[in-house]
């Protein structure tokens, strides 16, 4: 089937999307650090090969976003492939340290068992999810490993996470449920769609680019494409359930071409209401339970039903330093900037051990009007530590990158 015609002026729906997440950089990215500085996708593997292209009603890109806003799915089941494709260099053995550093976000806890620890794996290899949701209160997310099982799950107040590699559980209570415990499992092609229709505003293209079909389910696809030069996005695929309106399938690809960067799609998917065994859970005999002893933190654990992860609010929160972070920039070319106050740039030799060493290695000297730094790059984020201890990053250029530096001076 030929796509449909473009229809950019998106209206009303799309200023409600993009009002808040315009000032936000790569709010598509999920963070992992490195020397305070998060640069990752997750990435999925496609699908379903297409069967053939359904044949659906005509629809504007202005209706499909309003399809996708009132779309309130509150039971289903389902399996997602996840793979990442960021070429990131070989981290020669320091990328558990950093992933599992970023993870825990300096919690002290420990435990493997931890959502923030386990979840952030994501950001590399090929993974399996297995999701399942009923309504507000009831969510679960399993991560399949070689072997070995990771579960979130949420029941009502309750929190649990268990690994069954090394038999440990974490648990947190909200002191409520409802609304301020809602929640769904992250990493979704809905919640990367979510972040990506905020970033809509007048710097982005919109076009319904005709159909497919995704885990049996005929679907419309959204296009979304920056107008800006200087961002690393090329583009974005959204495939949207014709009949409920939920993303299935979330496609990012760089603009350097190649393999995307960000490819999220069920490769099954049920919206009827799973056993409520589904979310029963009870510490296995033997293992070693680690309580949550923040209720606040507790929530941040919790996937959001409705709420998306804030992954550039994230990303400039894990910077941290002398200030607050700031935004430079609109649309697709923002760039996020913080002082670090950790003047003399990258830690090297015997201060700055293997991590340093290692760094050193795969970043690369610039220099401008804001004077000279460091850039490190993959095929989405990428960032600049100055040697005067600031930090820029974003979904752009290096070019842009100094640009803001120097802009910045």
């Amino acid at each position: 089937m030929a796509p449909y015609e473009s229809d950019d002026a998106v209206g009303a729906a799309q200023d409600d999307t993009s009002r808040s997440g315009r000032r936000k950089a790569a709010r598509y990215a999920v963070p992992v650090a490195v020397v305070g500085v998060a640069a990752a996708t997750i990435g999925l593997v496609p699908a379903l090969a297409d069967s053939g292209d359904p044949d659906l009603p005509k629809i504007s890109a202005q209706q499909l976003i309003e399809k996708i806003a009132k779309s309130d799915v509150q039971q289903l089941s389902g399996t997602v492939k996840v793979s990442t494709d960021l070429g990131l260099p070989d981290l020669g053995g320091l990328e558990d340290g950093l992933l599992s550093g970023a993870g825990r976000g300096g919690s002290g806890d420990g435990s493997s068992a931890d959502p923030q620890a386990k979840l952030t794996e994501l950001v590399s290899g090929t993974h399996t999810l297995r999701v399942a949701a009923d309504g507000p209160d009831r969510q679960k997310l399993s991560l399949l490993e070689r072997g070995a099982e990771y579960s979130l799950i949420h029941d009502g107040k309750d929190v649990w996470g268990y690994d069954s590699k090394s038999n440990e559980v974490y648990h947190s209570t909200a002191a409520g449920s409802g609304k301020d415990h809602r929640a769904e499992p992250p990493a979704t092609p809905k919640d990367f769609a979510d972040e990506a229709l905020k970033a809509v505003d007048d710097t982005t293209s919109v076009t319904v680019d005709g159909t497919a079909q995704v885990a049996g389910r005929d679907a419309y696809k959204l296009l979304i494409q920056p107008r800006q030069s200087g961002t690393t996005v090329g583009a974005i695929s959204i495939a949207v359930d014709a009949k409920t309106g939920m993303p299935l399938k979330f496609t990012l690809t760089p603009k350097s071409g190649g393999a995307a960067v960000l490819d999220a799609g069920f490769t099954r998917v049920s919206f009827g209401r799973p056993a409520a065994s589904t979310f029963d859970f009870t510490p296995p005999k033997g293992a070693k339970v680690t309580e949550e002893k923040d209720g606040a933190k507790a929530r941040e654990h919790a996937p959001k039903h409705g709420d998306t992860p804030k992954h550039g609010e994230d990303f400039a929160g894990g910077l941290k330093g002398t200030g607050g972070p700031t935004v430079l920039g609109k649309g697709w070319t923002s760039v996020v900037t913080v002082d670090t106050g950790a003047e003399g740039g990258l830690p090297t030799g015997s201060q700055g051990g293997d991590l340093g060493g290692f760094l050193g290695s795969i970043g690369e000297q610039v220099d401008g009007k804001f004077g000279k730094g460091t850039v490190f790059s993959t095929r989405l984020i990428n960032a600049l530590i100055t040697d005067d201890g600031k930090v820029y990053a974003g979904a752009v250029t290096k070019e842009a990158l100094v640009k803001a530096a120097d802009a910045a001076k």
